[in-house]
């Protein structure tokens, strides 16, 4: 962590329950976290590559 990191008004496990929920973590190339700014973004590109490549996935 850097120095000027301040987790002092952190709220621990506030994403808990999301997590368990069946969220996946990916982490970005710094290259493609520049084009792809939210995970929306992301989601709406895969998509249309999957429909693309494997159109019996998406009926």
């Amino acid at each position: 962590m850097r120095d000027e990191d301040d987790f002092s008004q952190g709220k621990r496990g506030k994403y808990v329950r999301r997590y368990a929920q069946g969220a996946n973590v990916v982490v970005l190339e710094p290259d493609v976290a520049k084009v792809f700014s939210s995970s929306r973004s992301v989601n709406v590109s895969l998509r249309k590559i999957i429909r693309q490549r494997t159109p019996s996935l998406t009926k």
